[in-house]
C-alpha cells in the first residue's frame, strides 16, 4: 500500500494508520530529511527480524539506528556525557546520526548484544510526528539500490514497485534525497566522522 502524505500539508488521520501498522508488526518506508528509510517499531521484535532478513544481515549484526523525536528520552537507549549532549542538542534535529554506547534496553530489544546505537532525529516532519503518534522509536535502516555506487533511491512510485511486496507499507513525501546522513561516533569520547553526509557539524 502507498499512502501519499506530504509536510506543508498533512491529513492527521493518516498518521493513525501508520501506527497501527507499526504496531501490528508491519514495515513502513518512509521519508526523512536525508533518504527514504525502512522502519519498524523497535517494541517489535519480530518485525525487527523481518527487516534484518530483507536486507539479508542477522539483526544483531546490522548497524540500525533508532529515530527519536526529541532528546528527552535518550537515557533510555544510550548513554551519553555532557559534552555529546550539548553537540546533540545544537544539532538536532538534523541530517546526522550519532553512533553512542547503548544502554541495558538495546540488547533487549534487538535480542542481542549489541554495545552501541545510532540515534537520529530528523528535521522532517513525517518521521517525527509517526514516532510522537507511536509512543515510543523507530528502528530504522536507508534503502538503497544494491550496486557498486550506492545510489539512493529518491522516487516514491519507484520505490514503491521495488518494495511494495515486501513492506505493508511506503509512505509518498515527495521526492527524496541520495545523500544519507553524516555519521559520527561519540564511543572513544570524541566526536570521529565516520560517513560524511547531507549534516554539517556544529560545536
Amino acid at each position: 500500500m502507498i499512502l501519499k502524505l506530504y509536510s506543508d500539508n498533512p491529513n492527521h488521520r493518516e498518521f493513525r494508520k501508520i501506527v497501527d501498522v507499526l504496531k501490528n508488526g508491519g514495515l513502513v518506508i518512509y521519508p526523512t530529511d536525508t533518504v527514504y528509510a525502512l522502519g519498524c517499531d523497535i517494541t517489535n521484535n519480530k518485525a525487527i527480524q523481518k527487516i534484518a532478513r530483507l536486507k539479508g544481515i542477522s539483526a544483531d549484526k546490522g548497524n540500525f539506528s533508532l529515530i527519536c523525536n526529541n532528546l528527552s528520552n535518550l537515557s533510555e537507549y544510550a548513554k551519553v556525557d555532557n559534552s555529546c549532549f550539548k553537540v546533540m542538542k545544537k544539532n538536532l534535529p538534523g541530517a546526522f546520526t550519532f553512533i553512542l554506547h547503548a544502554s541495558n534496553n538495546v540488547p533487549k530489544l534487538f535480542k542481542s548484544k549489541k554495545k552501541t546505537v545510532g540515534i537520529r532525529i530528523p528535521d522532517h516532519y513525517i518521521p517525527l510526528r509517526i514516532v510522537e503518534e507511536l509512543g515510543n522509536p523507530i528502528m530504522t535502516t536507508s534503502i538503497h539500490d544494491p550496486d557498486e555506487v550506492i545510489e539512493y533511491t529518491t522516487d516514491p512510485e519507484l520505490i514503491y514497485e521495488k518494495y511494495n511486496k515486501d513492506v505493508d507499507l511506503i509512505i509518498d513525501g515527495g521526492f527524496g534525497n541520495n545523500t544519507a546522513s553524516t555519521v559520527i561516533d561519540c564511543t572513544n569520547g570524541e566526536f570521529e566522522i565516520v560517513r560524511t553526509g547531507i549534516g554539517e557539524l556544529i560545536f
